[in-house]
């Protein structure tokens, strides 16, 4: 959550900047409810000081006791009901974006950059789902069949290519010295709401409500609940993490419904990392410069964008994505992104950092390595006039087959 003491330092030019976030009227409000709550706070404090006196109290002092207990009673309900209020207006409030975000919605992106050239066929390009269906490698509706729509099988090289992208992505990571994690997928609501995934999110979020547990949509959750309600003592931490994730894809009906792009159940690999406040700017180039790294070392065209304001995620105050080409669709398609949360997350899981006797928030950044979306880019752009796949070499010594196409799976 935001510092509620920043916005009242300089409340107009903290609001023009979540107005950018299409929030302007909800921080509207949260000041107006804060005004009267602290004025309701402090009529409650000096109603309960006024019931205080010495000594045994006159027949008049105790007419005056009685209507202090009543306004007593009628200030501390209506203070309820506004601490209330002022909390949900917290919970839903986002972090402001940073100075350097374009202003704008979904489509308003700034490109950074294009790196690679898109591949120049000699015959159609097919898109992924006709290249794996050819070969058996994706049944969807077997899928459908037994979980619903969005949920596929992967099968033969296929599932041999994927989990050697995951294994691959975990290496790279950790050779830059982050500390490989595997983290529950089950978690509680207290870690769903402390990364800002709650309230905002829930729709999008799967329940077991008998157990009271969350399937996560991101590893994330649990890691950035790995540290909750501690005090850190040595900055900064890096951790990867590989997890199923769960989505409900809630608002998506309809939209990227053909193959794997968009689908309930998928894996990822996924950095995280708690840093000092003056050092998240810096930590967030970083984590951008290895994902660069794994996609360039994995040989496809992509270009980097600056997500605009309008479509930051709650917690995060920059995101970049890394877009690939996808011949199939004639169009760049997200494969993964960073986020700056800054103090965000640390606020609402109470993790922080001694520093000159003080203890100050941790900032909390995360960026994707891998998901099987670089598994479809690498489908489109390395196949074949016969419908085979040349893998990246880098894959080769996770298990991954050298070609796809060799050998047909038939089920």
């Amino acid at each position: 959550m935001i510092d509620i003491r920043e916005l009242r330092k300089d409340p107009n030019a903290y609001s023009a900047k979540l107005a950018r976030k299409g929030a302007g009227e909800l921080v509207k409000e949260l000041l107006t409810v804060d005004t009267a709550w602290r004025a309701a706070t402090n009529a409650a404090e000096s109603a309960r000081a006024q019931q205080k006196t010495a000594g045994k109290p006159t027949p008049e002092q105790l007419l005056d006791l009685q209507r202090w207990k009543e306004q007593l009673q009628e200030t501390e309900s209506e203070l309820a009901k506004l601490e209330r209020r002022r909390k949900e207006l917290l919970d839903r409030v986002p972090n402001p974006p940073a100075d350097d975000v374009p202003d704008g919605g979904e489509d308003d992106f700034e490109v950074l950059r294009a790196i690679g050239a898109k591949p120049s066929f000699g015959f159609a390009a097919r898109d992924h789902l006709d290249l794996a269906q050819a070969h058996g490698w994706i049944d969807t509706a077997r899928g459908t069949k037994v979980s619903g729509s969005r949920f596929v099988y992967r099968l033969g090289d296929l599932a041999l290519l994927e989990l050697a992208l995951y294994r691959y992505a975990l290496a790279r990571v950790v050779e830059k010295g982050h500390v490989p994690v595997l983290p529950p997928v089950l978690v509680r609501q207290e870690a769903m709401y402390g990364t800002g995934f709650f309230p905002t999110d829930e729709v999008n979020i799967y329940g077991v409500e008998q157990d009271e547990l969350y399937l996560v949509g991101t590893s994330e959750v649990p890691v950035a609940a790995f540290h909750a309600r501690e005090v850190i003592g040595e900055l900064p931490l890096r951790y990867v993490a590989y997890s199923t994730c769960f989505r409900r894809e809630a608002g998506a009906a309809g939209k990227d419904t053909r193959g794997m792009f968009r689908v309930h159940q998928f894996d990822k690999v996924e950095m995280f990392v708690y840093c000092a406040p003056e050092a998240s700017r810096e930590e967030h180039e970083r984590l951008l410069g290895i994902e660069e790294g794994l996609v360039q070392e994995l040989g496809l065209p992509y270009r980097v964008i600056n997500v605009a304001a309008g479509d930051l995620g709650p917690p995060a105050v920059k995101k970049y994505d890394i877009e690939a080409w996808f011949p199939g669709q004639e169009r760049y398609r997200e494969i993964t992104s960073t986020s700056n949360t800054t103090d965000f997350q640390s606020r609402r899981l109470e993790i922080r950092f001694r520093r000159d006797g003080k203890l100050e928030h941790v900032h909390t950044l995360n960026g994707t390595a891998i998901t099987a979306r670089a598994l479809i880019a690498i489908l489109e752009n390395f196949q074949q006039a016969d419908g085979s796949i040349d893998v990246p070499k880098a894959l080769w010594e996770f298990g991954a087959p050298h070609k796809l196409g060799s050998a047909q799976v038939r089920v």
